[in-house]
């Protein structure tokens, strides 16, 4: 790593890392805490196995930042915070870990609240659960709200919708062909909403157990070789697996109107893919903006939950990709920096409020 880590935390406003160390379960973990101007931080825990310990806390840098402008843009009462684990999902998982880890989530006083993410689960977070209450998306039977992937998957659906109305006047997406990069648990509830409206999907990703599971869940679907998923002509482009995939090489190669997905962080350099996109004409609907389900359906459980006002609060992912787009013509600048100062806005006018208290 070039720069210290003090450094990438002051570039990108980070108030607190915290690095989490257990030899006898084999934890390593770093816990990023972005901004509590709103609320305590809360976001996932991440568990991948990382070339590098750099990697991760890149990783959970960048994770944590977003995680801020998502609860600002939802509005949200709460901050940014994420967390990543460094280790093979198939190897480290026990339960000595997760509630070591919960110990740890426990030392920072309700400063950081987890969930799930990528390669963690409801059952994952009812072992934290014993040693902590600062975690949610614990399992049905304990209270919580379960698995926040379907959530997630319709909230990328409306902001899909309300990017099919930007760019064609009409929000259907029957007959749209749309490929699905990556079909873990989000992907394949959207491939699921696609399908249900219609439209022609094409999936890929590097776990051939996954793309088992979503042709024998759904036969229409067609398995596209990851390799060459930009060299095909597509209407939409919903990447959702890790992020960065929206890069100079890929962004050269693509032939499609729209990009949105629920991956974090899809743009490599938001600086300079932003208006790449721009040039190119093609409409990308903010990560943070339309993937902001699961946390809106796990934040519910801090006050009581309620399906029905999660799903309607959801359904506002809509408007709010529309508002950003006439915003980003408005200010003749990429979609995702109007996401960001919509959000930042929200930030600053709400620090003022406390300030002045």
């Amino acid at each position: 790593m070039q720069q210290s880590v003090f450094d990438l935390m002051q570039q990108m406003g980070h108030e607190q890392v915290v690095f989490c160390h257990d030899p006898h379960s084999g934890l390593n973990a770093i816990i990023a805490i972005h901004n509590t101007t709103l609320g305590p931080a809360l976001g996932g825990t991440r568990l991948w196995n990382y070339n590098t310990h750099e990697e991760g806390i890149i990783d959970a840098l960048r994770l944590s930042r977003g995680m801020t402008y998502k609860a600002a843009i939802s509005g949200l009462n709460l901050g940014g915070g994420k967390a990543v684990i460094i280790g093979d999902a198939a190897k480290v998982k026990s339960e000595a870990l997760w509630r070591r880890y919960g110990k740890f989530v426990d030392s920072l006083n309700g400063k950081y609240i987890t969930a799930e993410d990528v390669n963690t689960s409801a059952r994952d977070m009812e072992y934290i659960a014993l040693e902590t209450q600062s975690v949610t998306g614990v399992p049905e039977y304990m209270g919580g709200s379960g698995d926040p992937s379907p959530f997630t998957a319709y909230g990328v659906f409306v902001g899909m919708k309300a990017s099919a109305k930007k760019v064609w006047g009409n929000d259907s997406l029957s007959g749209k062909k749309v490929l699905v990069q990556g079909v873990g648990h989000v992907g394949q509830y959207l491939v699921g909403h696609l399908i249900e409206e219609g439209a022609k999907v094409y999936i890929t990703d590097i776990n051939q157990d996954k793309i088992k599971q979503t042709v024998d869940k759904f036969r229409s679907v067609e398995v596209v070789d990851g390799a060459k998923i930009f060299d095909m002509e597509m209407d939409i482009y919903a990447p959702c697996a890790l992020g960065a995939t929206v890069n100079s090489e890929s962004i050269a190669k693509m032939k499609c109107p729209i990009i949105a997905g629920a991956a974090n962080n899809q743009l490599a350099d938001e600086n300079v893919h932003g208006p790449m996109l721009v040039e190119k004409g093609i409409v990308y609907a903010p990560d943070f903006l339309i993937n902001a389900g699961g946390l809106i359906n796990v934040s519910a459980e801090l006050d009581g939950y309620n399906r029905e006002r999660v799903m309607g609060n959801v359904e506002k992912i809509y408007g709010r990709t529309l508002e950003i787009y006439d915003l980003s013509e408005q200010e003749n600048i990429h979609t995702q920096a109007a996401a960001i100062k919509l959000a930042e806005k929200r930030l600053q006018d709400i620090a003022n409020v406390k300030a002045r208290l």
